[in-house]
């Protein structure tokens, strides 16, 4: 991601630390779902189900883990993309082709439920409606980047740092389609944040930030 991110929080829910070898990392994809085209900029986040074991009662983008029945590679990451936005956001898209690569976030070594997560982008299709599943999701809600960070401030909704990090990347846009065209023309470049303990507390730090690399 081309954004300079700052030093974030702790782990969030379901993030426990780690204190063996580093887990394996399952596969991943999500959905940043936008609308708004030429004019603005909303995006598409799912409360996860408050009694979830990982992520419970954050709000996310839509997705979920590959299914190992859909193969691997890149194809497997679109297929699961499209799968988790019909289950979790009742939105279906007319083809892997709708999904634009944004980013890829790999969960920190010192984490033990650890995701490979790829990002895709797409706008939302016309005349589709949002509606959460009510099971492993259970709200839908459109929100600008910047209305979404301060719902976060102001403690209405639970965020998580790559959610966070993703919107603020995507608050410095001025539209879905800039968005989209920037993404088309720019490659994914995997991020992999560490987590920097010191005693009892802790905190996120991005490649390239005072830390990362053990100085």
């Amino acid at each position: 991601m081309d954004a300079a991110p700052r030093p974030g929080p702790a782990p969030g829910p379901g993030e426990q630390r780690n204190l063996g070898p580093p887990v394996t990392p399952r596969q991943a994809a999500s959905v940043i779902l936008l609308r708004g085209g030429q004019d603005a900029l909303e995006i598409l986040l799912v409360k996860r189900n408050p009694e979830a074991r990982f992520m419970g009662g954050a709000w996310v983008f839509p997705g979920g883990a590959v299914d190992p029945a859909e193969g691997g590679g890149d194809c497997a990451h679109r297929a699961a993309a499209l799968r988790e936005l019909q289950e979790e956001a009742g939105v279906v898209l007319d083809g892997p082709d709708r999904l634009v690569k944004f980013s890829r976030w790999i969960t920190p070594a010192e984490v033990t439920i650890r995701y490979d997560t790829h990002f895709f982008l797409a706008p939302m299709p016309d005349g589709a409606t949002a509606q959460a599943d009510g099971q492993e999701c259970v709200a839908a809600r459109w929100f600008t980047p910047a209305a979404a960070l301060q719902a976060h401030r102001d403690g209405e909704i639970l965020l998580v740092f790559p959610t966070i990090k993703h919107l603020e990347q995507l608050a410095t846009f001025p539209s879905a389609s800039a968005v989209i065209e920037h993404a088309r023309r720019h490659d994914v470049v995997p991020v992999e944040p560490r987590v920097l303990f010191s005693g009892e507390t802790a905190r996120v730090v991005l490649p390239g930030e005072p830390g990362y690399d053990g100085d």
